[in-house]
């Protein structure tokens, strides 16, 4: 048996992941094993979407977050790590230099990945094999501060895949203009009307709170009627009886109505009315990915 030590860091625009992983081979047997999670509230979405840049205030937490996950993951052991930043950093006049800051003063290497490359790395990655082997057509949906990214899955190819510049952020700041949604909606409409029966996978930290608000166990489904009824509740309460009524931290009590009308919507126009969640993300899929570069 052989034990390697895989990290993946997701800089996203409302929060940070740092996820390690023990990568376990046993014969023909791998498996994916959690060893610690690290999230931190890190919210560079205003920044990035309002500003144009990243401010001075929240540049300085990143690198004391990142500097913080490169001692856990000396604690760990890691031996190989990759961290990727998505719409925020990417967009951010200033992101270049950023991540060139960020390096000098905590020696983290960040990645800026478009959109289409953050699906090419889930997917490659097997990440959800079990899902592409049950079910022959699939709508896979990210929905991050920033950007949502849509895949679509047809007999295990990717058949369509397209990011789309609304996000819970985005949301929250009111800078989404109609013809994004009336995009959105086309492609959607567009890409799934050959299949009688689309089914949809969510991704992403909101959906994974609804679900284990919904109560659901693992390999149980989410109705759309479901989420429409779990998105009514929350709207009846202000962010601050949110956080009470439904455990929430702060940073997810604003934005988790939001989250849930994209995934409504998406669901809405795919016609489709279950949808897994597999509680896996761009972390998961970027150890998946560095163990099939450097250890298969």
């Amino acid at each position: 048996m052989k034990i390697h030590k895989l990290a993946g860091i997701d800089i996203g625009s409302n929060s940070v992941r740092l996820l390690v992983s023990n990568v376990i081979e046993s014969g023909e047997t791998i498996m994916f094993k959690k060893s610690s999670l690290t999230r931190l509230p890190i919210r560079l979405g205003p920044d990035a979407f309002g500003e144009g840049r990243i401010g001075e205030s929240n540049l300085k937490r990143l690198i004391a977050g990142m500097s913080a996950y490169r001692k856990i993951m000396e604690v760990h052991g890691v031996e190989k790590y990759r961290a990727c930043a998505t719409s925020a950093l990417r967009e951010s006049k200033n992101g270049i230099q950023v991540v060139e800051r960020i390096y000098r003063e905590s020696g983290v290497n960040i990645e800026l990945i478009s959109g289409k490359e953050e699906a090419r790395m889930i997917f490659s990655s097997d990440m959800i094999g079990d899902v592409a082997e049950a079910h022959e057509t699939f709508l896979y949906i990210d929905v991050g501060g920033g950007s949502t990214e849509l895949t679509l899955f047809h007999k295990g190819e990717i058949r369509n895949s397209r990011s789309f510049k609304i996000g819970t952020i985005r949301l929250l700041k009111d800078l989404v203009k109609k013809k994004r949604w009336e995009e959105m909606k086309e492609w959607i409409q567009e890409k799934t009307e050959d299949f009688d029966e689309v089914l949809m996978v969510g991704s992403g930290g909101n959906i994974n709170r609804t679900f284990k608000l919904a109560q659901k166990r693992k390999g149980e489904t989410m109705t759309l009627k479901g989420l429409r009824g779990i998105r009514e509740q929350i709207l009846n309460f202000d962010d601050d009886q949110r956080m009470i009524e439904f455990d929430l931290n702060p940073d997810r009590t604003d934005v988790l109505p939001h989250a849930l009308r994209i995934y409504i919507n998406a669901m809405k126009w795919a016609g489709a009315e279950e949808m897994i969640v597999p509680k896996k993300g761009l972390a998961d899929g970027i150890v998946r990915f560095l163990y099939r570069e450097h250890f298969q």
